[in-house]
């Protein structure tokens, strides 16, 4: 308290008028390694250079060096580079900042403590040991300062900053503490907030459907307030299997506790919360029992590390999906790093470093300043940077980098946007606008707030009401390439400021899986819908049963616990999911019955009409005269309507349908019927008049023979009319006999009326084949009756074994069956009555004469 007291009353004469004192002077004077550069308006930048330190010695008999670093890290360099690359290139551009020059004061800060905040100091403070009275007014030596990398750091400097407004935008704090706007009033940073951690490690669980979670977290702020905030968003959707802490001070038990609990668990997900430092002894020991089958989900503490992803781990964390800062690329950076040369002066004293570091020599000016003898070779300034291979060339990762880069370009449009104020529009008292020769940090901090712009990545650059950016994160997947190398794979990305369901993006081809496929971490699988839950007593609300619905009733929704029942008319689909309506069952011309059908039934239309054309043309010829052509005519005609009634049969029921398909059924078939009858009585009349003095053929001649036709037909005519009069068929939907069909068909209205129908069609058949059947042994010329005998028998039998098959035929089955009798009996007379006339008009004419057919005559 005592330091920060003393440190607060020496930076308010820098921030108050001095016109009572002639100069300003610092109670100490910091040395540390720093990179300048002189310009219009000045940004400060801490990194994370050295990482080591040297620290005086504190027994106070002799005033305290200051503290020493060491051991330069040339890769961890390359993060100040990227500050200096984007203020030379902001410079460079002639619609940012015009006619403003950004110039720069970068510090290492040693990773510690106490030189971190002498490097903040310096920075808001100036650096030169006594300053004139007039240089107290105007601007502060800086306007904001990047950095500091470090949480703890940050949390010290923004307390001292803030009390200025002094904006400070970190690239590398995680902590969400710094996200309280009531402590750290000018604290901004371009890496998400710890928070937003867990929300991208939520969605990847959910993307994946993983309900089934364990969990690892160090024993620290860092490991266990995430821990705390992932069992929170779990529960909202699935269950934690298993929660360990890993210890800061690993014991051999400890490590063998939690990887037995790894073991001991069904769940396949598991979560990392943990630096790699802390993780590392869990992951030797998981490889030294080979213990694979798990998918690790890695915090972005570990996510890239280099130092996991081996091939002696590779068995286990293989496949491991982390979440990361966001890697981004800066055009042009390489470039830069590769051309950057030493100059001798203090302040470059951090390129010097480097460049001693980097090709182990060391310039001469400097073995003359600290005038000591070294060993090492002398740096000439022109050594090939090219030729190196480190980290600080290699900018295929740029993540820190990358932020750094952003927050200074945040802070360049917040300055652009601050001088392109128009007067009197301005956002400050009296609408005025701050004065560009002394911009003032709280002035900047007004206008850093609102900053909102998109980079050359696209990528949006704002802060939200706790100076927090859009949380955007690389996810990363541990895969082997085809050299057998580890790598660190991006392979998605999550966007927070996209919006629920789009804030994640994955590339899933391009995920290595472990397991071949992506796999399933759940207790239970959820119940799809279509089922219902079943809890398991005394287990986790994760742990459950699936049932499925009965039928008839269905579940629409996924872990619905109940069933609905369809309504009447409804029935279940296959998936039970949904009530729809009974599937509708006919005959169609499109069912591939329906097509044979249909096929069979044209087939013998134009058979029917070849053999009338047939006997038409050979009309005059004796085989036509001898078998009454005007009753084969009639026949030919009557068999052409019997094959076409089939068709009427075939499509959906109508109420013309269903009238039509029983009247020309009935009327076509007693027609072809008596006309056979009719045919078979001529036969016998003929062969009686043959005989001397028998005279019967002027009783029953051409008009007789139309007249009992007529008047057969005619019978069967009113009883259809008598039958439509009274209880007409009609398409009714058949409910009865299966419950998820409803078959459409065409209800006989009545039974009598149905049955008088084909009784007398029967009654007629009956009749003809008797009498053909008494005619059998007549002569041969004559003897058509053998074959009208042969097509009766064919007749009845195929109308005898429709009955019962029609009785026990279900659905459009019956309709099929019924088409059948009508084509198998059309057929069956049409082959057997002319197939031999045709034979002998088309095959055998020699036959067709008179001479022959009175020939057998005469032999008989």
């Amino acid at each position: 308290m005592t330091f920060h007291l003393h440190l607060l009353m020496s930076i308010s004469l820098l921030f108050t008028t001095a016109q009572k004192r002639p100069a300003c002077t610092f109670q100490e004077f910091f040395e540390m390694n720093s990179l300048y550069k002189k310009g219009d308006i000045i940004l400060g930048g801490i990194f994370e250079i050295s990482v080591k330190i040297i620290p005086p010695d504190f027994s106070f008999r002799a005033k305290p060096e200051q503290w020493k670093c060491d051991g330069f890290d040339v890769s961890i360099f390359q993060r100040a580079q990227a500050m200096v690359f984007a203020i030379e290139e902001i410079n460079r551009n002639e619609t940012l900042l015009p006619n403003i020059t950004l110039g720069y004061r970068l510090y290492d800060n040693c990773q510690k403590m106490p030189t971190a905040l002498r490097a903040a100091t310096a920075l808001f403070a100036g650096e030169s040991e006594a300053m004139e009275a007039s240089d107290c007014y105007g601007s502060p030596p800086v306007l904001a300062i990047v950095g500091d990398p470090a949480s703890t750091h940050s949390i010290a400097i923004s307390r001292i900053v803030g009390l200025f407004r002094m904006p400070m935008v970190s690239y590398y704090a995680t902590c969400s503490c710094l996200s309280n706007k009531l402590e750290f009033p000018s604290f901004f940073r371009t890496v998400p907030s710890d928070t937003f951690q867990i929300k991208a490690m939520i969605r990847i669980l959910k993307h994946y459907k993983w309900t089934w979670v364990g969990a690892l977290a160090s024993d620290d702020d860092y490991g266990q307030n995430a821990v705390k905030l992932l069992i929170e968003e779990v529960k909202t959707f699935g269950c934690i299997s298993f929660s360990e802490t890993i210890p800061k001070l690993v014991t051999k038990s400890k490590v063998l506790q939690i990887v037995d609990k790894i073991k001991q668990s069904t769940a396949k997900v598991i979560v990392v919360l943990s630096s790699r430092v802390d993780f590392t002894p869990v992951v030797m020991e998981l490889v030294r029992q080979n213990i694979t089958g798990r998918q690790w989900i890695a915090s972005e503490a570990w996510a890239t590390s280099m130092a996991l992803a081996t091939k002696e781990v590779f068995a286990c964390l293989g496949g491991t999906i982390g979440v990361a800062i966001r890697r981004g690329e800066i055009p042009g950076f390489q470039n830069f790093l590769l051309q950057v040369h030493p100059e001798v002066n203090p302040n470059k004293r951090l390129l010097i470093q480097f460049w001693e570091t980097m090709f182990g020599c060391k310039f001469q000016e400097i073995i003359q300043g600290q005038n000591v003898s070294v060993d090492h070779p002398i740096c000439t300034g022109y050594e090939n940077i090219s030729s190196t291979k480190t980290g600080y060339s290699d900018v295929s990762q740029l993540r820190t980098s990358y932020n750094i880069y952003k927050a200074v370009y945040a802070l360049a449009h917040a300055l652009h946007n601050m001088i392109s104020c128009e007067s009197g529009k301005g956002p400050f008292e009296n609408h005025s606008c701050a004065n560009s020769t002394i911009v003032q940090p709280w002035q900047l901090f007004h206008y850093l707030k609102k900053v909102n712009f998109s980079n050359h990545l696209r990528e949006r650059i704002m802060f939200d009401e706790n100076g927090d950016p859009p949380a955007i994160y690389d996810i990363m997947s541990w895969q082997m390439d085809e050299h057998g190398e580890v790598r660190v794979k991006t392979v998605g990305l999550f966007d927070e400021s996209a919006g629920a369901g789009n804030d994640l993006m994955l590339k899933e081809d391009e995920i290595f899986w472990k397991f071949g496929m992506v796999p399933e971490s759940v207790c239970s699988k959820s119940c799809q819908p279509g089922t219902r839950k079943a809890t398991r007593k005394g287990e986790p609300v994760c742990c459950f049963d699936c049932v499925p619905c009965d039928d008839g009733e269905i579940n629409s929704e996924i872990d619905s616990i109940v069933c609905l029942k369809c309504p009447e008319d409804f029935w279940s689909n296959l998936d039970k999911t949904q009530c729809v309506a009974k599937a509708i069952e006919f005959l169609s011309y499109g069912d591939p019955m329906g097509i044979t059908l249909t096929t069979v039934s044209l087939f013998g239309v134009c058979l029917s009409i070849c053999v009338l054309v047939v006997f038409i043309i050979y009309r005059n010829t004796p085989v036509v005269k001898a078998n009454n052509s005007e009753l084969s005519f009639l026949l030919l005609v009557s068999l052409t309507f019997c094959f076409l009634c089939a068709l009427c049969f075939i499509g959906q029921p109508t109420d013309l349908t269903c009238i039509l398909r029983h009247i020309v059924f009935g009327i076509s078939f007693v027609l072809c019927v008596s006309c056979i009858l009719v045919k078979t009585i001529v036969v016998i009349v003929a062969f009686k008049a043959t005989l001397p003095g028998n005279n019967m053929m002027k009783w029953f001649g051409v008009s007789q023979q139309r007249g009992t036709i007529f008047l057969f037909t005619l019978i069967q005519s009113i009883i259809c009319i008598i039958w439509l009069s009274t209880a007409p068929p009609s398409p009714v939907k058949n409910t009865k006999y299966q419950n998820e069909k409803i078959i459409f068909e065409c209800d006989n209205g009545s039974i009598v009326g149905f049955s008088s129908v084909l009784g007398y069609i029967g009654l007629l058949a009956c009749t003809c084949f008797a009498i053909a059947f008494l005619a059998r042994n007549l002569p041969d010329t004559f003897n058509e009756a053998k074959f009208i005998t042969f097509s009766m028998l064919l007749f009845c039998a195929v109308w005898i074994s429709f009955i019962p098959a029609y009785i026990s035929s279900p659905g459009k089955y019956t309709v099929a069956v019924e088409i059948f009798a009508i084509l198998a009996s059309s057929f069956g007379v049409l082959f057997a009555i002319f197939s031999p006339k045709c034979f002998i008009i088309l095959l055998k004419p020699e036959l067709n004469n008179k001479k022959s057919l009175m020939g057998k005559l005469a032999s008989k």
